[in-house]
């Protein structure tokens, strides 16, 4: 997704800053890049991953996480700051849960990493409230009519995390095998989770 808004002051700022440090050769862009993917699909994921292969294989700890997502997270190790007061919503054959934040960009940065642009967007901050299913639509989610979709706003708080349905084809894997098949956009609720690629 794109906004069409300019980019903020501080947005400005950081970009002028990065390009003195770029011209000055005291950074290189292309590790800035590569640091930043890391955390944005890699580490910060990789720990809501963990959560929700945990939520998978043990019904006891699902429980506990869908009562108190901040109390059963930390259980885990993962905790810090925007991570603070946590709520899991759980997806199932009656209901697809998707987090936005409308007011800012307030993200689950413990469980899922740094936010990806889109999220950040005017754009998806605005359109995923009046029109969650067309949204949904351009990540290739199609949710059936018949399902509710809920959009649930994250605010300085309170913060969101989606635990997905598990596909029935990794019923009965490990908890390190679940791992791989749980996206970052699967706890965001714009994608599912799937069968991770070779």
């Amino acid at each position: 997704m794109s906004g069409t808004a300019p980019p903020s002051d501080l947005m400005l700022r950081i970009k002028a800053i990065e390009t003195l440090l770029e011209e000055k050769n005291l950074i290189d862009t292309s590790a800035v890049d590569a640091m930043i993917e890391l955390y944005e699909n890699k580490l910060g994921p990789r720990n809501g991953a963990q959560v929700v292969a945990k939520a998978w294989t043990d019904e006891a700890y699902k429980a506990r996480l869908l009562e108190d997502g901040s109390k059963a997270i930390a259980e885990l190790g993962f905790t810090g700051v925007q991570g603070e007061e946590m709520v899991v919503l759980e997806n199932t054959s009656e209901v697809h849960n998707v987090i936005v934040c409308t007011l800012c960009s307030c993200y689950p940065w413990p469980v899922l990493g740094l936010p990806p642009t889109w999220y950040k967007t005017a754009a998806y901050r605005s359109r995923v409230v009046l029109e969650p299913r067309a949204v949904l639509k351009e990540f290739d989610l199609e949710i059936p009519a018949e399902k509710e979709v809920r959009v649930w706003d994250s605010n300085a708080e309170i913060r969101f995390m989606v635990l997905p349905e598990q596909p029935e084809e990794s019923k009965g894997l490990s908890e390190q095998e679940l791992v791989e098949w749980v996206t970052r956009n699967s706890m965001i609720g714009t994608g599912l989770a799937e069968k991770p690629s070779k």
